[in-house]
């Protein structure tokens, strides 16, 4: 639980821009590897806002090893 708490305390992102850098990363990981099932990039925005910011942080998988600031930079 104090994971969770660190993560929204540090939280300089709004939920529209957690959203395009998942779509961006969701663009690169098909186009490297595409697949006929995946979603297509629209479709997995609208899953995304449905998403609660607890949730888009999870999709993120960010951590430790990999910050929220470097995913950001990677694909916000």
């Amino acid at each position: 639980m104090e994971k969770r708490q660190s993560k929204q305390w540090q939280m300089n992102y709004t939920k529209q821009q957690l959203i395009d850098a998942l779509v961006h990363e969701w663009e690169y990981l098909c186009h490297d590897d595409p697949d006929p099932d995946d979603d297509t990039p629209e479709e997995y925005r609208l899953k995304m806002e449905c998403y609660s910011m607890e949730d888009l942080l999870e999709e993120t998988s960010t951590g430790e090893g990999y910050t929220l600031d470097e995913f950001m930079d990677n694909h916000g």
